[in-house]
């Protein structure tokens, strides 16, 4: 399967806008689209939204890096994650020392930043959205 690659579409529960401010700030990500629900070329059909949800983002499309992601605030408010991670290589300890302060920011750390036996820096968080992440420096970086 040639030219084939998953991108993780994350659903933000209402909070998608704040979520890609947070991203932009903690890993400089980068809004490549952004399309509020109110501007979709055909609208939803009656019921499907909560109300208020006119002016809530129904898809956007951010890169983190070389990574794009999608995301949306869904159809609801409250979504949860669960059941996976992401996973962010930074070069140097440094970098990881500074995503990982980013990303915990109102979060929660799981595993604080160490030295393992696969990278000479990992550590595991949840950010303030419920994300889990995984940071590690790329061992071919090691310093």
């Amino acid at each position: 399967m040639p030219n084939t690659f998953i991108e993780p579409y994350l659903f933000f529960g209402g909070r998608c806008e704040e979520a890609l401010d947070f991203y932009r700030t903690a890993l400089g990500a980068q809004v490549e689209i952004l399309l509020r629900h109110k501007d979709s070329p055909e609208p939803s059909p009656p019921g499907m939204l909560p109300p208020g949800f006119e002016n809530k983002i129904m898809h956007t499309t951010f890169r983190i890096g070389a990574t794009t992601l999608m995301a949306s605030d869904g159809n609801q408010e409250g979504a949860n994650f669960s059941g996976f991670s992401l996973s962010l290589s930074v070069p140097t300890e440094a970098e990881a020392d500074r995503t990982f302060a980013a990303l915990a920011d109102g979060g929660q750390v799981q595993m604080p930043l160490t030295k393992t036996f696969w990278s000479p820096c990992f550590g595991m968080l949840t950010d303030r959205f419920g994300v889990s992440w995984m940071i590690s420096v790329a061992t071919s970086s090691s310093q």
